[in-house]
């Protein structure tokens, strides 16, 4: 008897050590690419494949063409299709960089949000958007009409859901407001989020907790209680783009604290977006993991604009960065508490990056050394193309402009249609809310799973078991 005991005493002590090696020094994490350069490279063949090819036909002059392309890869994958809102799932094959994987709600039926209110929290009412993204399983949302959704508490996404606002104009403010937490494969795209204020949270205006495969694209942020974007808490497989952000002090954070040591895996690429006016710092502000910070335009900034602790590595490539008139704060980068003893080592680049009225990065680390040798393979394109890949940042209405006006909608009122509409996948396409054509499901193969599995649970699962065999021992 005392063998057997014996054995289940090893096996439970080393699942419990295994457990604490994986949290304490976190070699990866679930979703963590293991090259993250190779994800590097791939992005800028994907951003020079847009560019040729809207040169190409540019000299060919083929002008309808060359008026939808923008060289944006993103962009250019779907917003030149005349029937996109026949076939608004293709945008889940649109992704870039570290969130490139992204599911959300692709291969699963089409909710269309036809209530703007949100009565009860713990009981969602059919028709709403928490109604929506608290349903199980893949799911396409999209919304009938203009939409001022003041929310009563946290909007918690589950996994598998595209909130798609494509052809509305959708804006989601009030008490939270958008968490991602513990799940994976989400797409907010096209909403416009702000002024979000504390309701059993900080006030951010979307976070990201323990989550992966997350991407987004094309939203509005601004006015929020605390940060624009916080992604904590292990999250990785991350893409931010085409966004637009304005009026905040604390813009975006990356990592959870500087002794969370489960962020070493984090994974964030923040491309094509618009910094604009009002912002403070932490455009983003990083912790520990890895952070591409590609082709992105800041008009200014108050204290800084990239920073970080706790050795992240930050990856600065064809960004326009214009500094504010204060000759004290001329600096892009900000290494926050730590002295230049410390920081010396951490590999902050930057490469082929503009400096506007004085501004300057402070480099550090092996620069181009061997870690970015396959980076620099494939050079990213200048900043001069930064007007033309941020041309359409932020939330796109349905005339063709971006929604960067915090007006309400014409149709704000908390009422609307008894229930939503669900389709199944039978076939036809989903069509466009503005249209009149009605609404029809749309077919779309997937063989990846939906079964969720995060870091937390796990580690609290293995756990649990580790105990029960001592408990049976003794």
């Amino acid at each position: 008897m005392l063998l057997p005991k014996f054995c289940i005493l090893i096996f439970g002590l080393l699942s419990t050590l295994s457990l604490l090696v994986y949290a304490s020094f976190n070699l990866t994490l679930p979703h963590q690419h293991p090259d993250p350069e190779a994800v590097v490279q791939e992005l800028h063949r994907r951003v020079n494949v847009s560019l040729s090819r809207r040169q190409m036909l540019s000299t060919a002059q083929e002008k309808d063409q060359v008026s939808c392309l923008t060289g944006n890869p993103i962009d250019d994958c779907w917003r030149c299709e005349p029937d996109w809102a026949s076939n608004r799932q293709r945008l889940a094959d649109c992704g870039i960089g570290f969130g490139r994987n992204a599911l959300g709600g692709k291969g699963g039926p089409i909710y269309v949000v036809t209530d703007s209110s949100d009565p009860d929290l713990d009981n969602p009412k059919p028709g709403t958007l928490r109604d929506a993204v608290s349903r199980p399983g893949p799911l396409w949302i999209i919304f009938s009409r203009n939409m001022l959704i003041t929310l009563r508490g946290l909007l918690m996404v589950t996994s598998f859901k595209t909130i798609d606002g494509r052809g509305a104009n959708v804006q989601i403010t009030g008490g939270g407001c958008v968490s991602i937490e513990n799940v994976t494969n989400v797409i907010v795209h096209n909403i416009n989020i702000h002024h979000c204020v504390p309701a059993n949270s900080d006030g951010d205006g979307l976070r990201i907790f323990g989550s992966a495969n997350v991407w987004v694209d094309h939203c509005t942020l601004s006015n929020c209680a605390r940060g624009l974007i916080d992604c904590t808490v292990g999250s990785t497989a991350i893409t931010i783009s085409n966004n637009y952000f304005f009026h905040h002090e604390l813009v975006m954070l990356l990592g959870h604290s500087d002794d969370y040591v489960a962020d070493n895996g984090m994974q964030v690429t923040v491309a094509f977006n618009r910094f604009g006016e009002g912002l403070s710092q932490r455009m983003p502000r990083c912790r520990r993991g890895y952070f591409h910070v590609v082709n992105n335009d800041y008009v200014g900034w108050e204290l800084y604009a990239v920073g970080g602790s706790a050795n992240p590595t930050i990856n600065s490539q064809g960004n326009r960065y214009t500094a504010p008139s204060n000759e004290n704060n001329k600096e892009v980068t900000m290494r926050i508490a730590t002295d230049s003893k410390t920081w010396d080592s951490w590999n902050w680049r930057t490469e082929g990056d503009i400096m506007v009225n004085g501004a300057f990065f402070v480099p550090s680390g092996d620069g181009l050394n061997a870690q970015y040798a396959m980076a620099s393979s494939l050079a990213p394109k200048s900043a001069g193309f930064i007007d033309q890949l941020t041309l359409n940042s932020g939330v796109l209405l349905a005339n063709g402009g971006t929604g960067e006006v915090l007006s309400s909608p014409a149709s704000t009122s908390g009422g609307g249609s008894s229930g939503g509409a669900v389709f199944s996948t039978s076939g036809g396409t989903n069509g466009d809310p503005t249209g009149s054509n009605g609404y029809y499901g749309m077919t779309f193969g997937s063989s990846a799973s939906t079964t969720q599995c995060s870091y937390q649970t796990f580690i609290i699962l293995s756990a649990l078991i580790a105990l029960i065999f001592v408990h049976f021992l003794y």
